[in-house]
């Protein structure tokens, strides 16, 4: 009967949709750590710095509060130079980089914000640490350097490793640790330019005992579990820097599409010098071969040409280096052009006058590069009124001249020039050129009608400029009105027939184009000019493109669509529609760029979606509205202190609370949609939450979750219903972790079910807690030890102990592991001292060889030990006692029970009723009895906690 009135009691109190007033703040950030830290520090009382191994996980979680939920953003900074990361990690709320690199150390930056307040910062700095092998190079003094190189010369050895913290050498000869002093033929000093980077190692006047193996020992002090790395260089009477030597020629000069192999051999060096092939191109060709010493380039071409070098390197002096270069044949771009008489201030040619053809062409390599003339297909030479003459071959591109002097009417004709290149092999390129009395120089005009060019934006258009004459030049295009690039990115564009095309023109392109002769395919000849004027006009630009507009029925709506440039910009229209259907139309005034449509009385045939067209000759601009009633999203609470309870085994609670976004804005919220699907599955269950009243905006709402199984997470979804309908839904993430209860403010476990509540053996131990009663215990095995009920003397109430009998030996021991709990502050936004937890136990430690009991508190993120909360040894006597021990964790944590075997087998040590409570311990209270209280009180005791913990909610 007692529970029934108690059960009723809270089912009066526990109203779901439980309302608070003022939860919105601004953001708070704390940066923690995880992943695999070597150190974390403070400096300066306001930078941290992690530390971390290159090639490790860093983690790095950004805790945030405030209401609504802060959007958070990680970024970097590396002195000047600001990195970006992937997408996926910059709005997390944990900043995950696997395998760091040396290059992203750097300070990180964590930034909160949601619209309320000044944004909230947080940073941390991180230092990657790192150790790469060391490398030993070998010198002579230069000096010195005669015939044999290390007979009676003085020899360094310079050892190198990159790191992070600075590296610290050692030199050993064999076994022999050298040291400044330790030798007089040696001397060991670090240069001073060098700030520590470096240790060299004198050997002053060769001995004979200095031919030894010398190694190099480069240690950063074992941070971060780095470990030392070495080298080892051996030194004897051979040693000597490579020289190597090319079995090709220089140049080398090949045909496109032939294959052609570089062979490299040491001639010396000692220890045997490793070769390696590099090409002037910054990279060796993709399909090139390395085999060796050999480098081979099948089928090559232009672009493979250059200057290919052959490195050898032993550590020992300077690497040898032997190169060569390959000249691929090739000719192209060949042009002419015709020069009137030199000496006459006339651009057309006249009989007995002199006239002068020039043939241009780039051939590679140019010293190759022949040219023949023919006139109607027959050879032509050099003569006094024919004078063919060629620029020097060093001068690239190559050009030849033919002079006709003293023109008639029978020098008329096809003159053709030849270009080839010595030895053949390239096709030769052959240029004829028209000489006659139609040949006459080039003039340019505009067709009518095609300046000024009217166009709209995104067609294809063509600007032309018409040229005369004979042979016909190309024409060049350029931007007139100003310095900009034209649509292809260049300067200037080539057009053989006076075209120019734009596909796609945009309103940039507006402007005046030159169109121009060039020298090339025409006459050498003061260039004729031309302009075309291109207009291109583009539909209104509007805003706002689409907006969304909520408001409630009988409300009134006010929707503006402003122009903010067209062309042309007059003889403006506009219309307004509803779902295709035209609700007002007109022109727009000349003083206004701006058209306005107003719904004074919105009604449920008003929903939907509203277009405004803007109109000019080019097309047309468009607003969108989406006017609807639809209730803006909820907005989840994250800062809930303890929002989840357990007080059942297998089944957990969870406090969802929220606020509703905009809530005025549209019709009264009358309910909530709530679904909610354990995460893996694709059932939603789902049901409706009432809303009494109108809800303020800030107003916190309540609803608690129940029989959500352990350990599953699930997605809660819910949604506004109003008169219109459904909202917009938000979802969030609920998962389980072992709580502190907030309505009992404690965690409990007595092990009564076989889940242990999720405690769970260590892996790494020597032998496991057992889960036992007194009823199934054999006390016949091992007699005078062990607890003979649980903490409350019942025979059947379970409990943990280790089971000392054979095979355990002394000081074996066995862990039994908590799951992790997460800290709350008692203020959500401010995190000052860390909190403190009471962690209490019964324990039973009965019989002669019993060993030792010990509590530990482990913390997430840390890498250091765990610390040591609570310990006892030895008999205890036969009787159930309490233990209590404040702790003060900084992060999540979990709390290790560790029990030690003694010296033999009446050591049985047990534990029952493990509990975690907020605050600090208080006087432990004298040891209890084996009797238990009633079941009556146990009830009421839980019922008037509840109801205490409900009415403070309420509040």
């Amino acid at each position: 009967m007692d529970l029934i009135i108690c059960v009723l009691g809270l089912l009066a109190l526990a109203v779901e949709g439980i309302r608070c007033q003022g939860v919105y703040a601004p953001p708070s950030v704390r940066i923690i750590h995880s992943g695999h830290a070597c150190n974390v520090e403070e400096e300066r009382h306001t930078e941290r710095v992690y530390t971390i191994r290159e090639g490790e996980t860093l983690e790095l979680t950004c805790l945030v509060t405030g209401h609504p939920r802060p959007q958070i953003r990680w970024t970097k900074t590396a002195g000047s130079v600001s990195d970006r990361f992937h997408d996926s990690s910059v709005f997390n709320q944990t900043l995950n980089i696997a395998k760091i690199l040396r290059t992203q150390g750097g300070r990180y930056y964590c930034k909160a914000e949601n619209g309320l307040g000044s944004p909230a910062i947080k940073s941390i700095r991180v230092d990657v640490y790192y150790l790469d092998e060391p490398t030993v190079t070998v010198h002579q003094s230069i000096g010195e350097a005669k015939e044999q190189f290390y007979y009676e010369r003085t020899v360094f050895l310079r050892c190198v490793a990159n790191s992070n913290p600075p590296v610290r050498y050692s030199w050993h000869r064999g076994r022999e640790v050298l040291t400044q002093g330790s030798d007089k033929g040696v001397e060991i000093y670090e240069p001073f330019f060098t700030q520590g980077e470096t240790k060299i190692l004198k050997l002053k006047n060769l001995r004979p005992q200095d031919y030894a193996n010398y190694s190099c020992v480069a240690s950063v002090r074992n941070v971060c579990a780095i470990l030392d790395r070495s080298v080892i260089f051996k030194l004897t009477n051979k040693t000597a820097s490579p020289s190597i030597k090319l079995l090709v020629e220089d140049p080398i000069v090949v045909n496109p599409g032939q294959t052609v192999s570089l062979v490299c051999i040491t001639t010396g060096g000692e220890p045997p010098p490793i070769l390696t092939w590099i090409c002037s191109n910054d990279s060796l060709p993709q399909r090139s071969v390395v085999k060796g010493g050999t480098l081979t380039l099948p089928a090559i071409t232009s672009d493979e040409a250059g200057v290919y070098s052959c490195v050898a390197s032993n550590s020992v002096g300077n690497p040898a280096k032997k190169s060569t270069t390959i000249v691929v044949r090739a000719l192209k771009k060949g042009r002419f052009w015709i020069t009137p008489d030199p000496y006459h201030n006339d651009d057309n040619i006249q009989i007995g006058r002199e006239v002068k053809i020039s043939c241009q062409v780039e051939a590679t390599p140019p010293e190759e590069l022949t040219f023949s003339w023919l006139k109607n297909g027959r050879a032509l030479r050099s003569s006094e009124r024919m004078v063919i003459t060629q620029t020097d071959p060093d001068i690239s591109p190559g050009t030849t001249n033919l002079d006709i002097i003293d023109l008639k009417f029978t020098d008329f004709g096809t003159y053709t020039c030849v270009a080839a290149l010595k030895g053949g092999g390239i096709p030769e390129i052959s240029i004829d050129v028209n000489i006659s009395s139609t040949t006459v120089p080039p003039n340019l005009t505009v067709p009518r009608g095609k300046s000024p060019l009217v166009t709209r934006e995104g067609d294809t258009v063509e600007l032309e400029c018409l040229v005369s004459g004979k042979p016909k030049p190309i024409i060049l295009w350029s931007r007139a009105d100003k310095e900009v690039p034209m649509p292809d990115g260049s300067m200037q564009m080539e057009s053989y027939d006076g075209v120019l095309r734009i596909v796609n023109v945009s309103r940039e392109m507006t402007g005046s184009y030159r169109c121009q002769t060039s020298q090339y395919n025409g006459f050498n000849v003061k260039p004729r000019e031309a302009e075309v004027e291109l207009i291109v006009q583009y539909p209104p630009t509007v805003e706002p493109v689409y907006m969304e507009m909520r408001q409630g029925l009988g409300r009134p709506v006010v929707m503006t669509c402003r122009v903010l440039r067209a062309h042309p910009s007059r003889v403006l229209r506009f219309e307004w529609l509803l779902s295709n259907r035209l609700l007002h139309a007109g022109a727009f005034d000349a003083q206004r760029d701006e058209t306005e449509y107003t719904i004074r009385s919105l009604n449920r045939d008003g929903w939907g979606e509203y277009t405004c067209n803007v109109i000019n000759e080019a097309g047309a601009g468009k607003c969108t509205f989406q006017v609807t009633g639809k209730a803006y999203p909820p907005e989840f609470y994250y800062d809930t202190y303890s929002p989840l309870w357990q007080n059942r085994p297998r089944v957990y609670g969870f406090k969802l609370q929220w606020t509703q976004m905009n809530p005025n804005v549209v019709d009264r919220i009358v309910a909530y949609r709530l679904g909610i699907r354990q995460m893996g599955l694709q059932r939603w269950w789902e049901q409706e939450i009432p809303v009494d009243g109108a809800i303020n905006k800030g107003e916190l709402m309540t609803h608690n979750l129940t029989e959500l199984i352990k350990p599953e997470s699930y997605e809660v979804r819910l949604t506004p219903i109003t008169r219109f309908g459904e909202g917009d839904s938000t979802i969030r993430i609920v998962t389980y972790s072992a709580p502190i209860n907030p309505h009992l403010r404690e965690f409990h476990c007595s092990f009564e079910e076989e889940a242990i509540c999720m405690f769970t053996q260590d892996k790494n131990d020597d032998f496991d807690w057992t889960r036992h009663s007194a009823a199934t215990r054999d006390t016949k095995y091992t007699p005078n030890t062990g607890p003979s009920g649980d903490r409350s003397g019942s025979k059947q109430g379970f409990y943990m102990y280790i089971e000392t009998s054979r095979p355990r030996k002394e000081d074996e021991k066995a862990r039994l592991v908590s799951p992790f709990f997460n800290i709350a502050p008692k203020n959500p936004y401010v995190i000052t001292n860390p909190p403190a937890y009471c962690f209490g136990f019964f324990y039973h430690m009965y019989g002669k060889h019993i060993g030792t009991l010990n509590a530990l508190l482990k913390q997430k993120g840390q890498t250091t030990s765990e610390a040591p909360a609570w310990s006892l040894n030895g008999n205890q006597g036969e009787r159930w006692k309490q233990a209590k021990v404040s702790i003060h964790p900084t992060s999540s944590f979990q709390v290790v029970l560790e029990g030690i075997r003694g010296k033999g087998i009446e050591g049985d040590i047990a534990i029952d009723d493990v509990t975690l409570e907020e605050g600090e311990c208080r006087d432990p209270p004298p040891n209890l009895s084996s009797k238990s209280p009633s079941t009556s009180s146990h009830i009421w005791l839980l019922c008037i906690t509840l109801v205490m913990t409900l009415l403070e909610g309420q509040r």
